[in-house]
């Protein structure tokens, strides 16, 4: 039978003055106050007295080794052990107190408290943990290890819910950090003090469960680098940054990465160097194309490029403010401090400044072609396209290299220096001169001449060791109408007299050659007649061969095709099945993790209706209790103590008014016990205890 809980529902006004104490006396040995409630727990049957109210029934909460139950106290009571339970205390009721548990009339169920289980390789860190004395110990805390399963004691809470032991390899380490003074050993075994703040790597390969006093900043690996590789770092307390190459090397507690930041231009350059040429335009580049969708690097890596050969990268180290020049092939490594200088061009025809930009200098042999306007000495305009051929001088002394970049733009430079040059020699002649020594003309005053008189081969730049070698004339056309029609009519005239020349050349030739054509056209064809008549005999002997080629390829492709088709079957249907399968376990795993969300779903929604009820009850009560503590305080203790005799007096008062010497008063409701009344006018005492019910006496 389940328990039950009763309620007192007497009033004190109810009964007459002076009899009550008697009364309570002959119900039971038990005395209830008015409004008590109790909690009936014998097993059998029960049958609520008169005045008694069955208020609930209780059952009984059944605990196992995974669930325990979270109790609060609604106000201050000794519980069945004889421990006293204050108001608002909390505590936790486990198997190993009792198997099934009926909470008491002032004890409140929280919640179900569920057992929390750490396995061999997991942790956990307890916040505000109970001591000993029961008490939580706000502002604590407490790591537990695995393998080991508890309760949650009221007032408890996972900090990070269950975590697992942090199991590092031989590269692997851990950045911890003290939150307090505490003593530790370090990778020799030795004790080592450890204040708060100090910051130190746990190297693996080890297991490692941080304490309460240690926090985990950051889980670091060991980076692998090759020859060509490297990684920025910076010592956070003295701020200095260098380049690790070439090793395998893992951050210590005082280093951390550091990124190095390049211009949007030089990124282009250097993801157009490694093949990604998403950033950057086919031909020519402009200077706005090179920051539109550049992929982004690892800027903690070190920034390499590799220098093509025969060319030329300068490399500038603003910290110690000083320049190094790097011929290729090879591999630049940048420092924290260096960046790559930046060459701005000129490019096109004509050509155009900052046209194009350049990591490195290639150091030719290379040409670059050009488009010069000129004017001759009778104003004739005419539009040149020339080719200049050029190389640079390298410099034996390393300390000497810093002049190939010199001048910034070394084309454009060039260029104008040579154009400028052609239209001095142009200007001083007249178009038909030009027009017949033009070659001469063009290198005469680009080279120049030596003190013999003979030409010189090559013309040298002095501030950067460009040479130019060779000018070619790509082509030659006038720019206004009349000089146009004029070259046109001259050159049409020496067209129609070599043609003339050309024509009477070739007639005479080709009646020679019709003559000898004639005669082996004869001769030919008496050998196609014999080679014809031994092509059909082959012919013949060929077809009868592809006949029976033919027949057996059939027979022989149709048998292949069934052998086929009979295993492309098999392999179809084993495949099917296999899918089948598939798609059963990948329903079946859905669908159980569906009901796993929805049930934990409903258990927090339990949880937290069953924490709202009790919020809200606890609030009536506190409300409750503080209504009737304002009501007697303001009534005062004589006001309620002459209410309460107001009642039994004016009773008193009117029977003997009446003359009256006993008398039964009674609303007709309840039963009357007319044998203990009569054997009390007779004066025999109250009746033996028996089964009868009993009720109200005179």
């Amino acid at each position: 039978m389940a328990p039950v809980v009763s309620q007192h529902p007497w009033d004190s006004q109810s009964l007459p003055h002076g009899k009550h104490p008697s009364i309570l006396s002959s119900l039971s040995t038990h005395h209830p106050a008015p409004g008590e409630e109790w909690l009936v727990k014998q097993v059998g049957a029960y049958l609520p007295g008169v005045y008694e109210e069955v208020v609930d029934v209780v059952d009984a909460y059944i605990l196992t080794d995974k669930k325990a139950l979270h109790l609060r106290a609604t106000r201050t009571f000794e519980d069945e052990q004889g421990r006293v339970r204050r108001t608002g205390e909390e505590w936790l009721v486990t198997q190993a107190q009792s198997e099934a548990y009926i909470p008491e009339v002032f004890e409140e169920v929280v919640a179900e408290v569920a057992v929390t289980t750490l396995g061999p390789r997991q942790y956990c860190v307890v916040l505000d943990p109970v001591g000993p004395s029961g008490q939580p110990q706000l502002g604590q805390q407490r790591v537990v290890k695995g393998e080991k399963s508890f309760f949650l004691q009221p007032g408890e809470q996972l900090q990070a819910g269950i975590q697992d032991v942090y199991v590092l390899s031989e590269d692997e380490g851990l950045l911890l950090q003290a939150l307090q003074t505490i003593k530790d050993t370090n990778e020799e075994g030795t004790e080592v003090m450890r204040r708060a703040g100090d910051r130190w790597l746990a190297r693996g390969p080890l297991e490692y469960v941080p304490p309460a006093e240690v926090t985990v900043l950051e889980r670091r690996q060991a980076v692998a680098l090759a020859d060509n590789e490297g990684i920025y770092v910076r010592d956070i307390r003295t701020g200095k940054v260098r380049v690790v190459t070439g090793q395998t090397y893992m951050l210590t507690e005082a280093e951390e990465l550091w990124e190095k930041d390049l211009s949007p231009g030089v990124e282009a350059l250097l993801a157009e160097a490694r093949g990604d040429t998403r950033s950057v335009d086919a031909g020519v580049r402009s200077s706005s194309s090179l920051d539109v969708g550049v992929p982004q690097r690892d800027r903690t890596r070190a920034v390499t490029y590799q220098v093509p050969h025969n060319a030329a990268v300068q490399v500038y180290d603003y910290r110690e403010r000083r320049a190094r020049v790097v011929l290729g092939p090879e591999l630049v490594v940048l420092g924290p401090g260096e960046q790559l200088t930046v060459l701005s061009l000129s490019a096109g025809r004509p050509k155009r400044p900052h046209a194009r930009r350049s990591l490195c200098l290639r150091l030719g042999p290379d040409f670059c072609a050009d488009i010069v306007t000129i004017e001759t000495a009778d104003h004739a305009r005419l539009q040149l396209q020339l080719a200049y051929n050029w190389h640079f001088e390298v410099p034996e002394d390393p300390k000497a290299l810093g002049r190939l970049f010199s001048v910034p733009d070394f084309v454009g430079d060039a260029c104008k220096a040579l154009a400028s040059r052609v239209r001095g020699a142009v200007a001083a002649v007249t178009f038909d001169d030009f027009h017949k020594n033009s070659n001469r003309l063009i290198c005469s005053a680009v080279f120049g001449f030596d003190e013999g008189g003979r030409l010189r081969e090559q013309l040298r730049f002095a501030p950067n060791g460009l040479v130019v070698t060779s000018v070619d004339i790509q082509s030659v056309e006038p720019v206004d109408q009349r000089t146009r029609d004029a070259l046109q009519r001259s050159v049409q005239l020496a067209i129609e007299i070599a043609t003339n020349s050309q024509e009477a050349a070739a007639r005479h030739e080709a009646e020679r050659l019709a003559q000898e054509a004639r005669g082996r056209l004869e001769r030919q064809r008496l050998l196609d007649q014999a080679e014809a008549e031994r092509a059909r005999r082959a012919l013949l002997e060929l077809e009868a061969l592809s006949a029976a080629v033919e027949s057996a390829g059939a027979a022989r492709a149709e048998a292949q095709a069934r052998a086929e088709a009979a295993r492309i079957e098999g392999e179809a249907a084993i495949l099917q099945a296999k899918l089948k399968a598939e798609a059963i376990a990948i329903e079946t795993e859905a669908e159980l993790s569906r009901l796993e969300r929805a049930q934990a779903q409903e258990v927090r929604a339990q949880r937290a209706r069953g924490e709202a009820e009790a919020a809200r009850a606890q609030a009536l009560a506190d409300v409750e209790a503080s209504r009737v503590r304002e009501v007697a305080a303001a009534l005062g203790p004589d006001t309620i103590r002459d209410i309460a005799r107001a009642g039994p007096e004016l009773q008193v008062k009117l029977l003997q008014g009446l003359g009256l010497q006993s008398t039964l008063i009674t609303d007709g409701t309840a039963p009357l016990n007319l044998f203990a009344t009569a054997r009390g006018l007779l004066g025999l005492g109250p009746p033996p205890e028996s089964s009868a019910p009993q009720g109200p006496t005179l």
